[in-house]
């Protein structure tokens, strides 16, 4: 149960003045729901309005507050004229501006005779000095509210700034006193204020300065928000370590037997990481480990080694992948190494045959299979195990929790490896994989060349075709990528469609086109073809990103490279390379360019070390935009910036380590205090790992 001091802060938005059910949908969209949400949409400027000259003083483009003297109202002849209020002190005149204009409402603000306060952006017009729609138009006794310092918020259709500063405002006066979570020591060692103080102070400005992540109230409230993450993530992993587990452990006949047939000795990341994972299987509790390994750098290979732990230990083992194209290449890798250890290893995906189905689910009920390569079908009702001891789970951000859940549910006390291809910011792996241990494969396979990346005008597009002609006939295979799928009126990119039209008449059947709105069963044939058959140019969009594995492909061309972020360059070009040969990858990109995106672009030609990218690109567009947080499982934050903050990570880190060691049931003073933070910061979920209370 949430506690109950929360209560005004969790309550509905339209609980609060000036929000109604009219502008609860903006709100929604802009903040959130509830009243907590608007504590944590900050300001991103300032308005100074303590600038006060004469009407003659008054200077062109800057916020002004003048006290003037009503004199006259001209409504317009028109309704697509202005509404002209003249105003004037003894300076001169002002000349007050007003468009679609309804009612008496103005001249009961503006009553000839009266002085007012006005305040707003001062412009001067054919001579005359005006305010169009002033933002402040007050009487002179209340000159105090309006000649300060204003918070400036973002917006959404729907929604004026002064709305949002008044909701947010209403919020505030609902923010009760909560009981401090923080170390008395390092908040005073800090110099930050009680939590209460450091909203107030975040939301109150009265320079730039103080819009900064390095002001003493943000910083204190991102440690809050990193103090909540990371003490949910220590919750939720020693769950884990509680659950019933297995020692899984094999005597290593057919691991030996599976490096026997490869062709390649195991780089000594690939043996490191081997090693890490075993002693985990080996161990009584659970596994949780994350294998990051680099496009190409062999993560398969580790997880077959582990598999075939488990099979030695007389279990099972099972590999999902996200997507029916990714769990074939995934088998197309494995049962080559399984077979040469005598392991049957079997495939499973939605679109199996009733009677191909039936044959190898009994399979994995009865234990004739080892190991199991499939989608999500793999934690169908229908599916059972014989003994599963190990899940083996690939690009976890594309699968829900619960879907791991279910995978894991198939046995008793599975161990879980988790692999990704796409490196992930120190930073980020602290706030999203905190839960779980990490291996790290740095090192390529031997053989394996670097890719040579150039950057290259659109203007020369005729010469990199050129290019791709030269290539195709020399044997390679070439790859051509495009953002969209078909031209959109609200960009110039380029379309998928629209370049494979152009190419086709050049290089005719030679060309094969494959898009996310394809058909499984056609974008899997034209695949084929570019793979084994006689399709030599793939023009594509990101659907080509993972689990496309084509070693004569040598060149890869990537149109509107600027739009790309950088993981997804990497990846992408993570495609070629595979083989021997050397490789080249061509990022054409519009001009001019940004900052933002040239520095892009020089990465990427500078270095294909994923890991490094990774930090880089969390550098260059901040951790909020990294990988797409949304669609990539990362934890949103609202106040703290993994980049800007990253400092107090650490802190956090070891402060909820300390704190679950001195209190692990947070039932003392601070430990209850913290159970409202997890409540603020909604990571309720970890609450429920809490013994009592």
């Amino acid at each position: 149960m949430r506690p109950q001091i929360l209560n005004p802060l969790f309550a509905g938005i339209t609980t609060l003045k000036g929000v109604g059910p009219r502008n609860a949908k903006a709100f929604a969209k802009l903040a959130g729901e509830r009243v907590v949400d608007l504590l944590w949409l900050l300001p991103t400027g300032v308005i100074d309005r303590s600038h006060a000259p004469s009407v003659r003083e008054a200077e062109d483009g800057r916020v002004a507050t003048l006290t003037v003297r009503v004199e006259d109202h001209r409504p317009p002849r028109s309704q697509r004229a202005p509404y002209r209020v003249m105003c004037m002190d003894d300076t001169g005149v002002l000349e007050l501006v007003f468009f679609n204009v309804k009612g008496d409402h103005l001249t009961r603000l503006l009553p000839v005779g009266e002085w007012r306060v006005v305040s707003g952006k001062v412009s001067h017009y054919q001579g005359r000095v005006q305010i169009q729609h002033p933002d402040h138009v007050v009487p002179p006794e209340q000159r105090g509210e309006v000649q300060g310092v204003e918070p400036v918020y973002p917006l959404t259709a729907g929604l004026v700034l002064k709305v949002v500063r008044k909701a947010i405002r209403a919020a505030l006066s609902r923010t009760p006193d909560l009981p401090e979570w923080l170390d008395p020591a390092h908040r005073e060692r800090e110099g930050w204020p009680v939590w209460r103080d450091a909203v107030e102070a975040s939301h109150a400005p009265q320079r730039e300065a103080d819009l900064q992540p390095d002001t003493p109230a943000r910083r204190r409230l991102a440690y809050d928000e990193f103090l909540a993450n990371q003490l949910a993530l220590a919750l939720v992993r020693r769950q884990q370590t509680r659950l019933k587990g297995r020692a899984i452990q094999g005597d290593g006949h057919l691991r030996a037997k599976a490096l026997a047939a490869l062709p390649f000795e195991l780089t000594g990341s690939q043996r490191e990481a081997v090693h890490e994972v075993l002693a985990d299987m080996a161990a009584p509790h659970r596994m949780l480990r994350l294998l990051q390994g680099d496009v190409g750098s062999g993560k398969t290979v580790v997880a077959v080694q582990a598999m075939l732990a488990a099979v030695e230990a007389g279990c099972q083992a099972a590999v999902m992948a996200p997507t029916e194209v990714l769990a074939r290449q995934h088998f197309a890798t494995i049962q080559p190494m399984a077979e040469a250890a005598g392991v049957e290893t079997l495939l499973l995906t939605g679109k199996d045959t009733r009677a191909a189905r039936q044959q190898a689910v009994e399979k994995l009920r009865t234990g004739a299979a080892g190991i199991a390569v499939g989608t999500h079908a793999l934690f169908q009702q229908s599916v059972e195990f014989h003994d599963l001891g190990l899940a083996v789970i690939d690009e976890q951000h594309r699968f829900g929790v619960h879907q791991r859940m279910s995978l894991q549910a198939k046995g008793k006390g599975v161990d879980v490896l988790v692999m990704t291809a796409t490196p992930i910011p120190r930073t980020l792996l602290l706030t999203s994989y905190g839960d779980m241990e990490a291996s790290r494969i740095t090192e390529k396979p031997a053989g394996r060349q670097p890719v040579d990346t150039r950057t290259v005008s659109l203007d020369r597009i005729s010469e990199v075709v050129d290019g791709v002609a030269r290539a195709m006939d020399q044997g390679s295979k070439v790859f051509w990528v495009c953002p969209l799928v078909e031209e959109s009126e609200q960009t110039d990119v380029s379309a998928a469609e629209e370049r494979y039209a152009v190419l086709k008449e050049r290089f005719g059947g030679r060309v094969g086109l494959v898009h996310g709105r394809m058909k499984s069963a056609e974008k899997e044939r034209v695949m084929a073809a570019f793979r084994d058959g006689d399709v030599d140019l793939l023009v594509a969009t990101t659907v080509i990103e993972v689990g496309v594995d084509v070693p004569a492909a040598t060149l890869m061309v990537i149109e509107h490279a600027e739009r790309f972020g950088l993981a997804q360059l990497h990846q992408l070009r993570g495609r070629i390379g595979r083989g021997s040969a050397r490789s080249t990858c061509v990022l054409l990109y519009q001009g001019p360019l940004g900052e933002t995106a040239r520095g892009r672009l020089r990465i990427m030609r500078e270095t294909d070390d994923g890991f490094q990218i990774a930090e880089e690109d969390m550098r260059l567009r901040g951790a909020g935009e990294v990988l797409g947080t949304r669609q990539s499982g990362f934890p949103e934050f609202r106040v703290a910036d993994p980049g800007a903050h990253e400092d107090l990570l650490a802190v956090a880190r070891d402060d909820s380590q300390l704190v679950l060691h001195r209190d692990p049931e947070l039932q003392g003073e601070r430990g209850q205090a913290l159970r409202v933070l997890l409540y603020l910061f909604e990571r309720d979920v970890a609450v429920r790992y809490l013994r009592s209370g």
